[in-house]
């Protein structure tokens, strides 16, 4: 008999009820269970023959894939829901007709593109530290930005005892104590940029992501969002391939 076992964050990611990341951490809290029984890191799971309950409701797994951009505004969290009673951005998109889970993370006030999907398998790729994915950020600060300051930005400033990756970053306009500037990065740490000028002196007092591997945010307004075009999931979906074929 075909064994169709997964991994229990695996099939939850799949089946659109949270990512794998967010998985773990519901599974060490006892929230997620297998048959009656409370499941653990490294479980796996037959999709049709074990039954999988996630707060209090067995997990269906989902056939149809949804990819989509939000232009999430500045005061939501990048959660399914708060215990704090804060806005989130699935209150966004409720009208998607689906369960969605948000691809990665926009701190609550930061703002721009933020895909959300349905398809543990996307989410992993655009997510994985190892594809090195480019994102743009447009970042004003309230003072001015000297050479030296973005000089070390650049070349990278230490972050909870671990050095940025180097980076690209210009300044886009500078008036008197502010200054904006276009940050390309292919990290995802927790409020990277902010602690990246915080380093260094300067105080973030808007940070907006506008670009995602090539994917533009373009003129979506704030609290929309639209389905990816098949170009742009088909790019997307790529990115671990061609960074295969890069390292070559």
């Amino acid at each position: 008999m075909k064994n169709n076992k997964e991994r229990i964050q695996k099939f939850l990611s799949q089946s659109g009820v949270v990512s794998r990341r967010n998985a773990e951490k519901m599974i060490l809290e006892g929230r997620i269970k297998i048959n009656g029984r409370p499941a653990k890191i490294g479980d796996k799971v037959d999709p049709i023959r074990d039954k999988v309950v996630v707060g209090g409701k067995r997990v269906v797994p989902t056939k149809n894939k949804v990819y989509i951009m939000l232009h999430k505004p500045r005061g939501f969290v990048t959660t399914l829901s708060d215990e704090q009673g804060r806005k989130c951005v699935a209150d966004l998109v409720v009208d998607a007709g689906v369960r969605l889970f948000p691809v990665g993370r926009l701190d609550r006030n930061s703002e721009g593109l933020l895909f959300m999907t349905n398809d543990g398998d996307f989410s992993n790729i655009l997510t994985h530290p190892s594809h090195h994915v480019k994102k743009i950020y447009r970042v004003t600060v309230r003072q001015n930005v000297s050479d030296e300051q973005l000089i070390k930005m650049k070349e990278g400033v230490v972050i909870d005892g671990v050095r940025t990756l180097p980076c690209e970053i210009s300044i886009l306009s500078s008036e008197s104590n502010r200054t904006v500037m276009r940050f390309e990065i292919v990290e995802g740490r927790n409020r990277q940029i902010r602690k990246m000028c915080e380093s260094v002196g300067l105080e973030v007092i808007r940070l907006k992501r506008t670009e995602i591997a090539g994917v533009k945010l373009g003129m979506l307004p704030q609290g929309r969002w639209r389905d990816l075009n098949q170009k742009e999931i088909e790019r997307l979906m790529n990115i671990s391939k061609s960074r295969v074929q890069t390292n070559d």
